[in-house]
C-alpha cells in the first residue's frame, strides 16, 4: 500500500494534506451552519480564529508524524516534519503581515 512506503515525498504530502483535514474537522465542529466560503471570510476577520485553526491544524500533523515515528518510518517523517515547518512559517507569516 502507498502509505506504507518510506518515502520523503509522501511526508511532505501527509504534512500538507493533514493540516487541511484538520482545518475541515474545526470548521464541521464549530461552523458547520456557515458556507465554507463564510467560514474563509470570517477566518480572515477575526486573527484570534486564525490562530487556533493553525493549532488544530498543526495537531492533526502531529498525530500523523507520531504515527510515522513510532512505526519507524523516519524518511516519511521528515517529510512530514518539513511540510509541518513550512506551513508554520507561512501560518505566521499570514499570521503577522495579511
Amino acid at each position: 500500500m502507498f502509505l506504507k512506503k518510506d518515502k520523503v515525498l509522501l511526508g511532505v504530502i501527509l504534512g500538507f494534506l493533514s493540516p487541511v483535514v484538520g482545518m475541515y474537522c474545526f470548521y464541521l465542529m464549530k461552523f458547520r451552519a456557515l458556507s465554507f466560503h463564510d467560514f474563509f471570510e470570517y477566518l480572515m476577520t477575526w486573527k484570534t480564529l486564525l490562530t487556533s485553526v493553525i493549532s488544530v491544524s498543526l495537531v492533526a500533523n502531529a498525530v500523523v508524524f507520531t504515527i510515522y515515528i513510532n512505526t519507524r518510518r523516519d524518511n516519511t517523517a521528515r517529510g512530514i516534519f518539513i511540510a509541518t515547518c513550512i506551513y508554520a512559517i507561512a501560518a505566521i507569516i499570514i499570521k503577522f503581515i495579511l
